[in-house]
């Protein structure tokens, strides 16, 4: 997995630790395999080390890692939430193939809250600099969202391929999970004071924990999801139902 450092990938790891996984751990610190994956040497080094450490194959993959939209500039979490869980992904697909892995990526509840545009268009291109300028000149609730509505729409699209090789393709959508990217949010003067109203807007009352969503992630990577694919579950309270009560 990539992004088990802290919050949510953090208790992904302990929970499949717990459960007598194996996990190999990819982050920018705390982790086995250290790379920065905002750059595209520091995903080939993550790729590399993965491959290194598990050779004969995996039984899943989980690329965590990702940005807030307190992060800057915006083009930082362009490069980490798409480009570097795509790029990661892509680099052990024939890893899970060998052992018929199960991938769940992690997506969001702001993902259907953008239209596509441009910047999706792009992304699911592979344009990262040309995502990267347009970002830039956006604001940070554009960079998230559209990060994410991307690797959802990515998703979609590859999971019939995927599940011909044997993979089963998922993700979670969590909603506003306390994590200490939740928490710089939080204090963050362009996003800050939404934030905190649409953590008040839940409608099971709380936000998440991080264990909400290592539960779900497990679950999908687990036999008990064998006939899921392609799917994206949302683990945010019913924030998505009270928001887009129609679609679905």
């Amino acid at each position: 997995m990539t992004g088990g450092a802290t919050g949510i990938g953090a208790a992904i790891k302990n929970q499949l630790r717990g459960e007598g996984h194996t996990v190999i751990v990819v982050d920018i610190k705390d982790a086995d395999i250290i790379a920065d994956l905002s750059t595209e040497a520091g995903r080939q080094a993550a790729i590399e080390g993965i491959r290194a450490a598990a050779p004969d194959g995996l039984d899943g993959f989980v690329p965590c890692a990702g940005l807030g939209p307190a992060a800057r500039p915006y083009s930082l979490i362009t490069r980490v939430n798409y480009f570097g869980a795509i790029a990661t992904t892509e680099g052990v697909q024939d890893l899970l193939a060998k052992r018929k892995g199960s991938i769940c990526m992690i997506s969001s509840n702001s993902a259907p809250m953008l239209p596509d545009d441009e910047y999706t268009e792009m992304l699911l291109a592979g344009d990262e600099t040309g995502a990267c300028e347009f970002i830039d000149g956006k604001d940070a609730n554009h960079a998230y969202a559209g990060s994410k509505r991307a690797v959802s729409q990515w998703l979609r699209q590859k999971a019939p391929e995927y599940a011909g090789q044997g993979i089963r393709l998922n993700a979670v959508a969590p909603g506003i999970t306390q994590t200490p990217l939740v928490d710089a949010s939080h204090a963050d003067p362009e996003v800050g004071e939404a934030m905190k109203a649409f953590a008040a807007s839940v409608p099971l009352g709380r936000v998440g924990d991080p264990k909400d969503i290592a539960e779900a992630v497990c679950f999908l990577l687990s036999d008990k999801a064998s006939f899921i694919s392609g799917s994206i579950l949302f683990v945010d309270g019913g924030h998505d139902a009270l928001l887009r009560a129609r679609q679905f």
